[in-house]
């Protein structure tokens, strides 16, 4: 069953980049009282992924930011290595890249997107939400995932 808003988010672990390599970050380090915008890609470097999704929360950091959030946050089904890679290329400092390599957490939210026809196996679903102290207080869900405007930024910022 897919997460919905009101429900308390799963607990888990990602693996972040730091400088002194791959690192667990909980759900509790990144949630627990914080108010988070966490959106989630099939893949790192894929067309919609890289040319729609993220850009738009790149450009939008200091907005989003001005409504109260504390941290932006991309998660994907892909390596630590890939997302530092794609954090790199895409000049998104300010956006925390969460590598959910296993799609445990994808699984976790029910928000999961089967793409082994297209040679990527299960990836996460593509979505936008707003997590406030680990409750869900919005959630957008694109219906196919070549699709980025219900979960973009844009349309995001009209809930904050």
């Amino acid at each position: 069953m897919a997460i919905k808003v009101g429900d308390r988010v799963p607990t888990g672990t990602f693996t972040v980049m730091t400088a002194e390599g791959p690192k667990p970050k909980t759900t509790d380090e990144l949630f627990k009282g914080k108010k988070v915008v966490l959106f989630a890609v099939p893949g790192a470097f894929t067309p919609t992924c890289s040319n729609n999704h993220l850009p738009g929360f790149v450009k939008n950091v200091d907005a989003i930011k001005a409504k109260g959030v504390d941290t932006i946050a991309v998660t994907g089904v892909n390596d630590v290595f890939v997302m530092n890679a794609w954090k790199k290329a895409s000049g998104g400092d300010a956006i925390e890249f969460l590598a959910d390599g296993s799609a445990a957490w994808a699984k976790a939210v029910g928000i999961t997107a089967d793409l082994t026809e297209r040679g990527l196996g299960l990836r996460s679903g593509r979505y936008a939400m707003v997590v406030d102290d680990g409750v869900v207080k919005t959630l957008n869900v694109e219906d196919a995932p070549g699709k980025a405007d219900v979960s973009g930024a844009d349309n995001l910022l009209k809930s904050l």
